[in-house]
């Protein structure tokens, strides 16, 4: 079903927006998560969570020993979550391509210039 002339133009009015803004999303500095800042991260959740463990352990013992080692085993679970999931600036993507499977792209051409070609292939059928 064709569109109407007002959705035509509303369509064309929000298609010149987004070309005008463009370049602010293209400008974003990428950041991606870190594969090593994960596994990193992952292992001081796992160290933190073997500290808690062994400061309930002890506790019962010795009182306020076991607290503080409860409490530091804590700290470190929450900085470990913190560090994983903490973007890195300037870092790969996590899940990245080989340049083989990825599509060849113009050089120079922006996001939106391969988003309109698309497009445009996609009303002229196959």
């Amino acid at each position: 079903m064709p569109l109407s002339e007002q959705e035509q133009r509303l369509l064309d009015e929000m298609e010149r927006h987004l070309m005008s803004n463009d370049t602010d999303v293209v400008s974003a500095p990428s950041r991606a998560l870190s594969y090593r800042n994960i596994v990193l991260g992952s292992i001081l959740v796992l160290a933190g969570l073997g500290a808690l463990v062994v400061g309930v352990s002890i506790g019962f013992n010795t009182g306020f020993l076991g607290i503080a080692v409860g409490v530091l085993g804590f700290l470190l679970m929450v900085g470990g979550v913190v560090f994983a999931v903490t973007p890195t600036r300037g870092s790969a993507p996590l899940s990245k391509q080989s340049p083989k499977a990825r599509a060849p792209r113009a050089a120079g051409s922006s996001f939106m210039d391969r988003m309109n070609d698309r497009w445009d292939r996609r009303r002229e059928g196959p």
